[in-house]
């Protein structure tokens, strides 16, 4: 009934008006596609318009993940990867809740068996593939689903009354989509375990305190302020910014040394483009830089 309701209140002249704001490229390529949302919203922010914005809309639904949702997710993700004016990404749902979680009722039935043979919530991983940079913009509830979505992103921002949680363990299962992994490497495994063991939520400064949130906003400053984030990562170096996030992720991956050999790799692989010539160019000479992307 939620998802119905949802449907309902995103018609289709709504999101070809989104659509519009998106501007040219975005709009092309969803159109080409075939696209029409029913779950979210895109739209390029940003003085250049170089941001791309997804915004969760499943407002009966406090953002609740169903798979059509995540299925409009990465297909908005591929039309911002593919867009070469948007150099960074927002994912937000709204001032109540960036995604509550999991749509319980629509896995409530499923079977071990299909669970196993249809890999399920594997396609949810795109967010944590995307090659350019995704800040979560985090106000209201960021529980189970919605709190593993948000560890996907690459930077969290959240609003100072944001809640995070993995409470699977009061619905008798456990995360499955990067919680335990993630969440752990975030703030520990003293915190991550009684997160995850007893269900608890840990409120916005609390998580900034444990390393899971880099800042926290007024509620209703946090958009604006992820999105002037996103602004200053898209104008450097885009292709630079996409080694960066390469490099800083093997931290998370592998080993120490392991780390230092895919940086150095990396790092040496700069010296190939002409943004770093461009880059290295416009300090000895006292100039803003103008990067090309190549």
């Amino acid at each position: 009934m939620a998802m119905a309701a949802a449907a309902a209140a995103l018609s289709r002249p709504a999101w070809a008006a989104r659509a519009r704001v998106a501007g040219p490229p975005l709009r092309r390529f969803l159109a080409s596609a075939g696209v029409q949302f029913q779950y979210i919203v895109v739209e390029k922010k940003g003085a250049k318009q170089n941001v791309g914005v997804i915004q969760l809309s499943r407002p009966k639904a406090l953002n609740a993940l169903c798979d059509g949702l995540m299925s409009e997710i990465g297909q908005a993700l591929d039309a911002l990867e593919q867009d070469p004016h948007v150099g960074a990404i927002v994912i937000t749902g709204s001032e109540k809740a960036f995604a509550a979680g999991a749509d319980i009722k629509e896995m409530q039935d499923r079977t071990f068996q299909e669970c196993y043979s249809g890999n399920f919530l594997t396609h949810w991983n795109q967010v944590s593939t995307t090659k350019k940079p995704v800040i979560a913009a985090v106000n209201g509830y960021a529980l189970g689903g919605g709190c593993e979505l948000a560890m996907m992103c690459d930077i969290i921002y959240a609003g100072e009354k944001a809640q995070f949680g993995q409470p699977e363990i009061l619905l008798g299962t456990i995360p499955g989509a990067g919680g335990t992994q993630r969440l752990t490497r975030a703030v520990g495994k003293s915190l991550a375990m009684e997160m995850i063991l007893t269900g608890e939520r840990i409120s916005a400064q609390e998580a900034k305190q444990a390393g899971l949130v880099s800042k926290v906003f007024p509620v209703e400053k946090l958009l604006d302020e992820a999105i002037s984030c996103a602004e200053k990562i898209a104008g450097n170096s885009k292709l630079v910014a996409a080694m960066a996030k390469d490099a800083v992720n093997a931290a998370f991956e592998t080993t120490l040394a392991e780390g230092n050999k895919r940086e150095k790799i990396l790092f040496h692989a700069t010296f190939a483009t002409d943004d770093r010539k461009e880059g290295m160019s416009a300090f000895v000479e006292k100039r803003k830089a103008n990067f090309t992307d190549h």
